[in-house]
Parts: C-alpha cells; sequence; structure tokens
C-alpha cells in the first residue's frame, strides 16, 4: 500500500476477489494474517457459517481495535498480536492447524498511514518512526546511523529509486547539521533532489516505501509467510495474497511458481537435483487486478495484485532462506529482528 491513497480509510481492497479466491466453506479455519481494521475477517466469517477465524497483526492497535468485532463474533474470531511471518507457530498456539485458509494483505494500512505519529505518510508533519509494531529501528534511527552506501542501497533495491545515491548523500549531509527526526524534513529534502512529472506521485514516495520496508523487514516476513502457510494449510485449502507494489508481487509470484511446478526449484549454481513435487496448485493463472469500478471508488486499490494457489497432499518443502534474492532484490544489509 503506498501513500497515494488519499482519505480512503478501512476499505477492504479487492475484497469480492478475495473471497471468490478463498472460496470460503461452512466450518472451515481461517486465518488473515493481516487484520488491519478486519475488513476481511468479517467478510469471511460472514461468507461461512460455524467458520472460526485466527486474526494477526503485529500493530498493537490494530488489535484493541477489534475488540468490537470480536466480541460480535461470539467466539468465532480470536485475535493475537503477531507478524504474520510467525502464523504457522500462532496456528499451532491457537490449535488451529490444518487451516483451510490464509489470506494476506501486505503493506501499511490506511490506518497507519493516517496518522501523524507513526510517521509512515509525508503528508502528514510527525515523527520518522514506521514501526508497525512500536519496537525496534525506527526510520528516523536508519536515516541517522546507517552509512551512505547502505542507505543508497535501500532506496535504490526497497524504493527503486533512480536518485538513491544523491539522496543518501543529501541525507548524510543534512545530518550533519542537525539529526532527521520528522517526516516533512525527510520529503522536504528528498523533493530538492526527485523530480516528478506534474500530476505523478510525490518525490519522496519511493524513499519512503523503501524505509518503511526496511524498519519493519516486510520482505523477509513476507517469505517467511508464505512458507509458514505451506506448512499449516490443508490439502485443499487456499492461500490468498495481495500485494501493493512490485516487489511483494514479484516474491509472490516467484513462490507459487516454484510451488506448482511451473519453475524449476533450487538454485541453478547447484547440482542438478530430482525435480520437487509441487504443493499448490494455482487458482489463477495470473495476477487479478481492482476493477476500474473498485478504482474510481477506491484509489488505494489502483496498484494491487491478488495471487491465489490451492494446496495438495505434497509434504511442505524446506524454506528457502533466499527468496527474496531468488526474486531478483538484493538484500541491502543483514537484518536484526525485534
Amino acid at each position: 500500500m503506498t501513500d497515494q491513497v488519499g482519505s480512503t480509510r478501512h476499505v477492504p481492497v479487492l475484497l469480492a476477489e478475495v473471497l471468490s479466491a478463498l472460496a470460503p466453506r461452512a466450518g472451515g479455519r481461517y486465518l488473515d494474517g493481516t487484520f488491519g481494521a478486519g475488513g476481511y475477517s468479517k467478510a469471511i466469517l460472514d461468507a461461512a457459517p460455524g467458520s472460526i477465524l485466527l486474526g494477526l497483526d503485529r500493530d498493537p492497535s490494530a488489535i484493541a481495535g477489534g475488540a468490537d468485532l470480536v466480541a460480535a463474533m461470539a467466539g468465532r474470531l480470536t485475535l493475537s498480536q503477531a507478524r504474520f511471518g510467525d502464523l504457522a507457530e500462532e496456528a499451532e498456539r491457537f490449535r488451529m492447524v490444518p487451516l483451510d485458509g490464509v489470506v494476506l494483505d501486505i503493506g501499511v494500512s490506511s490506518m497507519q498511514i493516517d496518522q501523524p505519529e507513526r510517521g509512515f505518510s509525508f503528508r502528514f508533519d510527525g515523527p520518522l518512526d514506521m514501526r508497525m509494531s512500536g519496537e525496534g529501528q525506527s526510520a528516523s534511527d536508519i536515516l541517522n546511523e546507517a552509512e551512505e552506501g547502505l542507505l543508497a542501497n535501500i532506496f535504490y533495491h526497497y524504493g527503486e529509486e533512480r536518485r538513491s545515491r544523491a539522496v543518501a548523500r543529501a541525507v548524510v549531509e543534512a545530518r550533519r547539521k542537525a539529526p532527521l527526526s520528522t517526516t516533512k524534513q525527510l520529503a522536504d529534502l528528498v523533493a530538492g533532489i526527485v523530480r516528478t512529472e506534474p500530476g505523478g506521485a510525490h518525490p519522496a514516495t519511493r524513499v519512503f516505501q523503501a524505509l518503511r520496508i526496511a524498519v519493519n523487514d516486510e520482505l523477509g516476513e513476507l517469505v517467511r509467510a508464505l512458507h509458514a502457510a505451506e506448512a499449516v494449510l490443508a490439502p485443499g485449502g487456499r492461500l490468498v495474497v495481495v500485494t501493493f507494489h512490485s516487489l511483494e508481487d514479484r516474491i509472490v509470484k516467484q513462490f507459487l511458481a516454484e510451488r506448482s511446478g511451473r519453475l524449476p526449484s533450487g538454485s541453478r549454481h547447484a547440482p542438478a537435483v530430482a525435480a520437487a513435487q509441487p504443493t499448490f496448485r494455482l487458482v489463477e493463472k495470473g495476477a487479478i487486478g481492482p476493477s476500474e469500478a473498485e478504482m474510481r471508488a477506491n484509489p488505494r486499490a489502483r496498484s494491487a495484485k491478488l495471487r491465489a494457489a490451492e494446496r495438495n497432499e505434497a509434504a511442505p518443502r524446506r524454506a528457502e532462506a533466499g527468496l527474496v534474492a531468488l526474486a531478483g532484490i538484493p538484500e541491502p544489509a543483514p537484518r536484526r529482528r525485534s
């Protein structure tokens, strides 16, 4: 999800398409790895009488905000503050394994963007935070402590910012005078370097995206979640993932193509091995995007892509730590988990 969202709040993107791909059934067990405002969770439970659902979110405010929905669902909805990369452990903890479906809506939520104190958006002046969980290294910490080369790599690889080196150099020069601590400081600095066409995205869009991904290890968490879903889905269970930018979509596409037998498994540099048995069947051959009507009603949906697959009876494979790199996305630097 990007900062090009306008003021639309709490609107689940591709909701009809998610339900169609997930095909929830009565009495099923489901997991919403990105609970947010609960839009997908409520729709799944409403569509499948007698079903139960475990909702995860690393943001404590999202879990607190879901209390009314938990009460309304009368025992059918359980919420847990956790990263979606930990969904297998959470599903085991709440005795939800095997699951009949997993839904992931990747990225920052409209609620988080619309809270200036969270520091996700250049549309508001606030502290440079961007931590979804409120813990660990903040965006300000990275900007003021990282070496120039690392900053340039973060902006380039995670934000696909062509002027990454110039922006990194400007950040280092600015922080020599005073630490960068607010979203306006960073947005103004980037706007002085990156030019955009009239009517185009704000010049700081890609830099803010890159920092958010780095702060929250979003791509690493996505990889962990894909492997975790493979481990806990029942045969016939479905994995549905909605992404909002090309880096996320590339990882999901790579994973599902390889797991469905459409790409060879393993590294091309490793010795040849017997082809691994597919663990998924693609529900749709390509990505599903929003309709024109949805894009008009909800600008946030413009960049959304949905990919879905159905689990078969094959044993789950070992997780490949290098899936991000295999998808063509270099890792700027080792991450430390918080």
